[in-house]
């Protein structure tokens, strides 16, 4: 089910409120074509006490898209008329496109206790130029067990931008969801035409059910898309790719590749504890795959090393490639059992430029 809510940028992690907490929302009239979503928006006090409300801005117009657009937040206790606090801020993306849509977090200014009930309203907002939809994002890699790991690619097709963040909006599986937070991935600038490999670990909302991958930069944004959570992962064997690098014939350590020239790429995996405790063994296969770098990843090469992991302990491997093509390329890592299982996590992104 497609889901159009976006998601704000929120990295503490969510408190809920009493039941006795509420709000009241304020619209700007349904003429405009600007407008909150709902009269209910998503309320709740962060770790550091401060109470933040979530929602969300549509722009119904087919033509134009709007920025600048300025939310009004009163916070108030059970018993004045007078709001303690008040605050304005802005959505989440820059440029809503048309037909678009746009979360919004606010914040208290101050943590405090008192606050029960709230109301917000759209004070107002500019038309804008529209930003190109040239930015690409994709999953990787989506792992839940003591926390939650992703890992994905951002591929730009444009001209070279700046001020580039990729977000995931986690929500629950109420209808419609609600946002639960949202984490942000600055990556700043990115040239023309390249790709760019991107990584989480977090803890988030056990009420999590999936999360909405987007991007916005200077002048361009992305499609959204949605990616389910996959059930909680245990453990039963800890094994972690921590290094890889890329030398060459004599050990040394290499930023480029030189055409036709062997490297030896090597990996460093560290063992906690073994699967099978009887024998304190693990066979094992550790896997590269090399793609080149651009809009449709091609796989250049996979090589693959066969050994068993004893006890616990750092164990070193090493695969030999000899690059037949320039450009760039990023090299993945993967160590599973005999039967195809995943003993760890896929290993860090690692990009390499092949000098012709």
């Amino acid at each position: 089910m497609q889901k159009l809510i976006l998601g704000i940028f929120l990295t503490l992690l969510l408190i809920p409120l009493s039941q006795a907490f509420s709000a009241e929302t304020t619209d700007t009239p349904s003429t405009l074509s600007v407008s909150l979503q709902n009269d209910t928006p998503f309320i709740y006090q962060d770790s550091e006490g401060y109470t933040v409300v979530v929602g969300v801005v549509e722009n119904h117009d087919s033509q134009t898209s709007v920025n600048n657009v300025v939310i009004r937040v009163n916070f108030f206790d059970d018993f004045n008329s007078n709001p303690l606090e008040v605050v304005s801020g802005n959505t989440t993306l820059q440029v809503i496109p048309t037909n678009g849509q746009s979360p919004f977090a606010i914040r208290s200014p101050t943590p405090n206790p008192d606050i029960t009930q709230v109301s917000v309203s759209l004070l107002g907002f500019d038309s804008s130029a529209e930003k190109q939809k040239e930015l690409i994002v994709y999953s990787s890699n989506t792992i839940l067990d003591s926390s939650f790991r992703f890992s994905g690619v951002l591929q730009n097709g444009g001209a070279p931008n700046s001020d580039t963040n990729v977000y995931l909006a986690f929500y629950d599986g109420f209808e419609p969801p609600r946002i639960l937070s949202v984490s942000i991935i600055e990556l700043g600038d990115v040239e023309s035409d390249s790709e760019i490999k991107f990584e989480l670990v977090d803890e988030i909302n056990s009420k999590a059910v999936g999360f909405l991958l987007f991007a916005e930069s200077d002048i361009f944004y992305s499609d959204f898309v949605d990616v389910k959570i996959p059930a909680k992962q245990s453990i039963t064997k800890l094994v972690s790719i921590s290094g890889v690098t890329i030398k060459d014939t004599e050990g040394i350590t290499l930023s480029e590749i030189i055409l036709g020239s062997t490297v030896n790429i090597e990996s460093k995996t560290v063992v906690q504890f073994s699967e099978d405790q009887s024998t304190d063994e693990t066979p094992y296969t550790y896997y590269i795959q090399i793609k080149e770098s651009g809009k449709s990843p091609t796989v250049e090469y996979i090589g693959k090393y066969d050994g068993r992991f004893i006890g616990t302990g750092t164990q070193y491997q090493t695969i030999d490639w000899v690059p037949e093509k320039g450009g760039l390329f990023f090299i993945e890592t993967f160590v599973w059992d005999r039967n195809n299982i995943p003993l760890s996590e896929q290993g860090p992104f690692i990009l390499i430029h092949v000098k012709e």
